[in-house]
């Protein structure tokens, strides 16, 4: 037996230890959402993709919604290779209420609750006011705004019901700093954290929470139409140096949507490297 930080080793153990991977001996991430329901709008790629596999990974079963079956399948599909069985693929178009209504019901019939939602679905129609047809003006604020509030006016009754919930609506620095060129967008960002508010104000007496994550920039989908010389400009007003990464926001997201979170409601957590202080 040979003595290994104090504990007792036998030569096989002693192998074992030599031999395994350091992979072998990570400490697995807590299951904080076990026996939760998450539903994860926009979540066929980007930060929704990465905010439903880390729900997934600390035990939420999760609806993965996304406009197009394909990319909810995708997602899925990835989710459950790796977490047999916790996530189920759904296609719907956030800016149709009766749409989302409908969803909502079946996906309440196939998990049976609903715990958290993550309001992340949304658009870009970028272009200056003076140029910028009502169509584009509208359909930001359809998907970006009221989907937002089809979906959380959706899920509010099981939740009133469970007396518990946590909703987090995924928003931008453009809502906090506005943005050249994304009047519509910034627009739709600055109202869901207005939203967030007042949910927050209308449903606390019930344990249930609603809070906002605003993203700087974070690569690849927000930085790849960059042309580097302006990346690098942008990168310059970065306190931290550098974009961030969609494992970032899963992660404040995922905070949130905590038990560790209970006591913040109605607030806006800027992940951004520091833009906007």
């Amino acid at each position: 037996m040979i003595l290994h930080g104090g504990i007792a080793l036998s030569n096989s153990m002693r192998r074992s230890l030599s031999t395994s991977s350091p992979r072998a001996f990570q400490t697995p991430r807590r299951m904080r959402f076990a026996n939760q329901v998450a539903i994860v709008t926009g979540a066929g790629r980007g930060l929704g993709h990465a905010i439903a596999v880390r729900l997934a990974s600390e035990g939420a079963r999760v609806a993965v919604v996304s406009r197009t079956e394909q990319n909810a399948e995708q997602t899925a599909e990835e989710i459950n290779s790796k977490y047999f069985g916790l996530a189920k693929a759904y296609a719907v178009d956030v800016a149709q209420g009766e749409a989302v209504k409908k969803l909502n019901e079946q996906i309440l019939t196939d998990f049976s609750r609903v715990d958290i939602l993550v309001n992340n679905a949304g658009l870009t129609r970028d272009g200056l006011v003076m140029r910028m047809s009502e169509a584009d003006w509208d359909t930001v604020l359809a998907t970006n705004l009221k989907g937002a509030f089809h979906f959380i006016q959706a899920v509010l009754r099981p939740m009133l019901r469970q007396r518990s919930g946590r909703i987090v609506n995924i928003a931008s620095v453009a809502g906090l700093m506005g943005n050249a060129g994304q009047a519509n967008y910034a627009a739709s960002k600055a109202g869901l954290i207005g939203l967030t508010k007042s949910i927050a104000r209308e449903v606390a007496s019930r344990s249930i929470t609603c809070n906002a994550v605003a993203p700087g920039f974070i690569t690849p989908d927000m930085t790849s139409v960059l042309p580097q010389e302006l990346k690098e400009t942008v990168v310059k007003q970065i306190p931290l140096g550098s974009f961030g990464e969609p494992t970032d926001i899963a992660s404040a997201v995922a905070f949130l949507a905590s038990a560790e979170a209970k006591y913040i409601t109605g607030q806006t957590l800027t992940v951004d490297g520091g833009m906007v202080m």
